[in-house]
């Protein structure tokens, strides 16, 4: 029980948090922006099964590695693509943390 609403919590919560906060004048626009986000579980979509509760999405999904975790923490750096860095980064979190609670 825990575990899902850490994961969506996070999912939904902290870019919320992170958007009021740091993007006051155009919160709703950072928050879209991060929640979308979540389109890098589409590689889900190439895993069999496309759903296992008792898979770690870490390492496992390609948009998921450790390759495309440096990347997105390399968009922070640029102020044009920080709220997407952002969106990725917490998305990332909200995984590490569903893996954690596996």
């Amino acid at each position: 029980m825990l575990q899902p609403i850490a994961h969506y919590g996070i999912h939904f919560g902290l870019p919320l948090a992170v958007a009021l906060v740091l993007y006051k004048k155009y919160w709703v626009k950072a928050y879209i922006i991060m929640v979308l986000g979540m389109l890098i579980d589409f590689d889900h979509l190439l895993a069999n099964p496309v759903f296992d509760p008792n898979r770690c999405s870490i390492s496992f999904h390609p948009l998921h590695s450790c390759y495309a975790i440096v990347v997105y923490v390399l968009l922070l750096i640029p102020k044009k693509t920080r709220i997407i860095g952002l969106g990725l980064v917490i998305h990332i979190i909200a995984d590490l943390v569903d893996c954690s609670l596996m």
